[in-house]
């Protein structure tokens, strides 16, 4: 299937392509004929078949005007340090129609024919490239799974950066309200580019979801990957997931609930301290918060967890909490406890936060990490470092709230 212009939207993108020179592995071969961009020996006749025009920051799928869910897909393609806009960049999608399937069709230009196993990409597909604020968008409708049922509907996407490093694929969308994905695949995922998962919300009747890409992470032989050292927490990218402290003060006190489960759809802070709490820092920092939290008001969740392991008591680390909190007189931030950081019982060890550190913070919107610090001092200008970093993570769908179904 070679596209008879390829070379001359090489030169058009302004791409120099690599092409990958491993052997095919074909997957999902029946029933719904499809042939995967990341098993594929010839990625640049399967990534840019089709294209009859240049890409921009948006696109509108075949598929738009059918019958069907109507989603919009949206985020910002980032450098490798999770946080700088990259512009520039290509991405190609597709994904199957509401029955699950790739389907060809011929009065589409750019609907790809099966090869001769039966397989394609079918004609949903397309291609985005971004503009200097690295956003882009995809109007589609919501795919369906495939007939066999044993994989959660999603959006597949491969990346080529405006540099030599060949083409990749990152970790598929796929949609948070999703009863097929468990727990188990969520922490089996890659997060290839980040977290793939996408937190719906409603408006004027589309469905929208951000995913945010970032370039190289968790990409083999990325030169990029080697800002991902995380010496403490769940790095920029990806999601959290649920873990139950003890809440010894706040508006869940005495109970152990999930601050990921049920608070943080906008924004949220989670404030680690482990085996070298500085008390008079401690409390610098959550004077801080309340104020934070008061102005921000319903757009922000602030959680302290404390995890010092040693001399552990339950009783004693309650009491020492609700001293705190009456002292501070807190009325918003929830002051919680866990044996340590790595226990297993309350899935605290799935944040992966180093107890030797003073601090770390991470903070997170729609479950998703936009940032992770370690060791601040309680300072003016670290005050003004996390509520800058909320403030540039806010965009135009920021508002929009949580779903029902969800």
């Amino acid at each position: 299937m070679k596209h008879s212009n390829y070379y001359y939207w090489l030169f058009f993108f302004g791409f120099q392509l690599t092409s990958c020179q491993a052997n095919p592995e074909i997957s999902h071969q029946n029933p719904v004929h499809t042939l995967h961009a990341k098993d594929s020996s010839h990625k640049d006749e399967v990534t840019y078949f089709g294209i009859t025009k240049p890409a921009t920051s948006s696109d509108t799928s075949a598929a738009w005007n059918e019958k069907a869910r109507k989603i919009m897909v949206t985020g910002t393609v980032y450098q490798p340090d999770g946080k700088t806009p990259a512009s520039g960049v290509l991405i190609y999608y597709y994904h199957t129609n509401t029955e699950g399937k790739y389907v060809h069709n011929p009065d589409i230009p750019k609907s790809m024919p099966p090869n001769e196993l039966g397989q394609t990409h079918g004609y949903i597909r397309g291609w985005i490239k971004t503009g200097i604020d690295g956003r882009y968008q995809i109007h589609t409708i919501k795919p369906g799974m495939y007939p066999t049922l044993d994989e959660p509907a999603h959006i597949h996407l491969t990346i080529k950066e405006p540099n030599d490093f060949g083409e990749y694929y990152i970790d598929d969308i796929v949609f948070d309200e999703d009863k097929t994905l468990s727990t188990k695949r969520r922490l089996a995922m890659e997060n290839r580019g980040g977290s793939g998962v996408l937190r719906m919300s409603d408006k004027e009747g589309i469905s929208v979801g951000e995913r945010n890409i970032i370039l190289g992470m968790n990409i083999p032989d990325h030169p990029g990957n080697s800002e991902y050292e995380a010496l403490s927490g769940r790095r920029i990218g990806e999601d959290l997931f649920s873990f139950t402290p003890f809440h010894a003060w706040g508006p869940d006190k005495n109970t152990k609930t999930c601050p990921i489960c049920k608070y943080g759809w906008h924004h949220g802070i989670l404030y680690f301290v482990g085996k070298n709490p500085d008390w008079q820092d401690i409390k610098k920092w959550l004077t801080f918060l309340e104020k934070e939290s008061i102005r921000r008001e319903k757009l922000l969740k602030v959680f302290f967890i404390y995890g010092n392991e040693s001399d552990y008591s339950e009783n004693i680390r309650r009491k020492e909490l609700e001293a705190i909190g009456g002292e501070l007189d807190l009325k918003h931030i929830a002051l919680t406890f866990v044996p340590g950081f790595s226990d297993q019982k309350s899935e605290i060890h799935l944040m992966k936060i180093n107890p030797e550190m003073e601090n770390t913070f991470i903070l997170y919107k729609r479950n998703n990490v936009i940032d992770n610090f370690i060791n601040l001092k309680p300072t003016q200008e670290n005050f003004e470092l996390l509520s800058d970093r909320l403030d540039q993570t806010i965009n135009q769908y920021f508002y929009l709230s949580k779903p029902r179904y969800e």
